[in-house]
């Protein structure tokens, strides 16, 4: 491998330990060129790239590919979950709450403190999950 070589999708499949199908191949690239997709557009952005999936079939490869690591499932409040290819830096979301868009948002304070809480009470952390609520841009001016 040179050092110019990045992983395919496969590799990385492999390389966490999954068994490479073309249905969780398309399912990763569906994941990471989409926005926060929900299971319903995930299945249909799978099924344009290989054909038929069952729902059964996307939720169980969306668990494997969470389980390891190559995918964050987040679940605003009142929502569905949602899915993401950005993993391993603590990012954070806005979410708004008449549209229900989900943007992400770098850790406000740097790379990662708020891992830090003002009291652990004992836990050993290592994520943090912080979601802004507020309206959108688009809603922000249609309800003004």
């Amino acid at each position: 491998m040179t050092a110019s070589h990045h992983p395919t999708t496969a590799d990385e499949l492999r390389h966490a330990g999954l068994r490479v199908t073309a249905a969780r191949v398309a399912l990763l690239e569906t994941v990471r060129g989409g926005d926060h997709l929900g299971v319903e557009a995930i299945a249909s952005g799978v099924r344009d790239r290989v054909g038929h999936i069952s729902l059964q079939a996307v939720y169980e490869a969306l668990h494997a590919l969470t389980s390891a690591g190559l995918v964050r499932r987040i679940e605003p409040a009142g929502s569905a979950a949602r899915y993401e290819g950005r993993v391993g830096d603590n990012h954070h979301h806005l979410v708004c709450r008449s549209c229900g868009t989900v943007t992400d948002v770098d850790c406000a304070t740097g790379e990662a403190p708020c891992l830090t809480a003002s009291d652990d009470h004992g836990f050993a952390i290592d994520e943090a999950e912080v979601i802004y609520w507020g309206l959108c841009p688009a809603c922000s001016t249609r309800s003004s």
